[in-house]
């Protein structure tokens, strides 16, 4: 951008006016600080930026919007001709008060739906098992069999609409569930479009719900790959989850290299599976989360968008442009909302909404402000999207592409996030890839650090959480708290015994005997689960064969 003759003319200019206009000031006032680092404390932050600070080569290391490397975009007109997919997070109870806050969100211009899974649903326990109770319906929708999927999506034309499902362990049944049901509405499987999450790896760094061990959950993953890359090729297989790594206490730096070498894992495995890397790459996504330095969020995206690029065609070959594209959601930070003064929660996830379209997302959701204390309420999950939707049509921030490129504080962060993320995944296959470095605890280990530094730093005060440790107010929080009742708990578990009871118990029996088959075998298992769930087998009763022939997964299990 500049010749190094220039170059060094503006870093002797620099010199002089710190010498000769700052250090006065310095003397006489002094900072704020003695140092300023990035919000996860991952990168220091210089006093001015300046030409000098960015060594860039335009074309290979920024190029255009929709061309390689993609760090200014995956597609040529981003926001100005399409905006992002504005999606909610929903589901909670029952099946049917889910499809009444979908419906309610439809109409109120949610581009995208977004199902929320209970706990004994992403653990592939049934409403009625002993592991459920107490937990039905609490952290999302209880879905049992296809009879609550068909209750979730009632009145709603899967061929209208797009719906991510954030379904890891028990992924393919849910996927199966969404296939089964297009099925049945008549939607040819080509035109169903939505996301399912389906990243384990993550649930072994970062949260914990995993059922299956390592190797047979990624043959899951790579069956999936296979089976949607030729029934659902609109589907995205996999949304390669940084959000959670984030929200275990990550830095910018650690989400990026952690979730892309999940993503070298996942495409590694599907390769060694047999297949070509431009048939599946094309519908892999990721999910990533936004925090409330804005500067270092809208780099960290850029950044993760330029890595993907150099991975996918360098280190694997592929030649398909679409391949090399990182599509990402991202989500608002659950874990910056603080539950007093839940007010303030509405501007953080205003300033992280806005990060992310500076990033160029491609879809995303922002969380309630109640979201600390409880589901979010009708009114606080309104507030969330209007936001977006202020955000996409008043602020002007959708209306040119990547409008912070060429700031020297942005490229240089850019520069740096990506420099450290490579050094972390050197380090990662020093140890032999993602899934030995998270089997041997290092994966987890490193995070585990820096969320103790970062709550070190909040209970000292050393780091202002506004309301927290300053400024706050002497009250109790005063809103509104969703809650799920016994009643309702106990209603999907009469809901699930009266399917039960309605079904043909032999085919059922059966098709479970099939998705056995399938398990000991090379076969892919969707189209037996597919099957299986159109009888009306459960997510308990799937889960549970699969449990009994692939076993359960323990923490430092060899």
């Amino acid at each position: 951008m500049f010749d190094p003759d220039e170059l060094e003319q503006i870093r002797e200019a620099k010199s002089e006016w710190e010498e000769e206009t700052l250090s006065p000031t310095l003397e006489r006032f002094g900072e704020r600080e003695e140092e300023f680092t990035t919000d996860t404390g991952g990168n220091t932050v210089d006093r001015l930026y300046t030409p000098a600070d960015v060594d860039l080569d335009y074309r290979e290391d920024l190029g255009f919007p929709g061309e390689k490397p993609y760090t200014r975009g995956v597609y040529p007109t981003m926001h100005r001709g399409r905006l992002w997919t504005m999606r909610q997070y929903a589901g909670f109870g029952t099946a049917a008060e889910t499809n009444e806050r979908f419906r309610y969100l439809i109409e109120n211009g949610s581009s995208g739906l977004s199902l929320a899974f209970d706990l004994p649903t992403q653990m592939g326990y049934d409403s009625d098992a002993m592991m459920a109770a107490g937990e039905v319906g609490k952290s999302g929708v209880a879905i049992d069999s296809l009879h609550d999927m068909e209750t979730v999506f009632d009145g709603i034309d899967l061929g209208e609409v797009s719906t991510s499902m954030t379904i890891n362990a028990p992924a393919a049944v849910l996927l199966a569930m969404y296939v089964a049901l297009g099925d049945k509405q008549g939607v040819p499987r080509e035109q169903l479009r939505g996301t399912i999450q389906n990243d384990i790896m993550k649930e072994y760094i970062a949260r914990n719900l995993y059922i299956y061990p390592p190797e047979q959950s990624m043959r899951l993953i790579t069956d999936i790959f296979e089976f949607c890359a030729e029934e659902t090729p609109k589907f995205n297989t996999i949304s390669i989850s940084g959000y959670h790594i984030r929200e275990a206490g990550s830095t910018a730096a650690q989400e990026v290299a952690f979730t892309l070498g999940n993503g070298i894992e996942y495409v590694q495995a599907a390769i060694d599976a047999g297949l070509d890397v431009d048939d599946f790459a094309p519908q892999l996504s990721f999910f990533f989360n936004a925090h409330n330095n804005i500067l270092e969020e809208v780099s960290k995206f850029r950044a993760a968008r330029r890595m993907w690029a150099k991975i996918m065609e360098e280190r694997f070959g592929a030649e398909n442009p679409k391949s090399m594209q990182l599509k990402f959601h991202t989500q608002t930070g659950g874990s910056t909302l603080t539950a007093q003064q839940v007010e303030n929660n509405v501007v953080r996830v205003a300033y992280q909404a806005l990060a992310a379209v500076l990033g160029g997302t491609q879809s995303l959701h922002t969380n309630g402000k109640d979201e600390a204390l409880s589901l979010p309420t009708e009114q606080s999950v309104r507030t969330a999207l209007r936001t977006q939707q202020i955000l996409a049509h008043e602020s002007g921030a959708a209306d040119t592409i990547d409008p912070l490129a060429g700031s020297y504080y942005v490229e240089a962060l850019t520069d740096d996030i990506e420099e450290e993320a490579f050094d972390l995944l050197d380090e990662v296959d020093e140890r032999g890839g993602a899934l030995e470095a998270l089997k041997n605890q290092w994966i987890q280990r490193e995070i585990q650090d820096v969320a103790y530094e970062r709550q070190r730093e909040i209970e000292t005060g050393e780091r202002v959480i506004v309301g927290v440790n300053e400024y706050q107010v002497d009250e109790e929080p005063t809103v509104e708290v969703q809650e799920v009742s016994e009643e309702e708990e106990q209603k999907q578990v009469d809901s699930l015994n009266a399917v039960k009871e309605e079904r043909d118990s032999e085919a059922v029996e059966a098709a479970l005997d099939d998705v056995r088959a399938a398990a000991n075998s090379d076969e892919n298992l969707m189209p037996p689960i597919v099957e299986a769930v159109k009888v009306y087998a459960t997510v308990g009763e799937i889960c549970g064969v699969l449990r009994e022939e692939f076993g359960e997964y323990e923490p430092g299990m060899a």
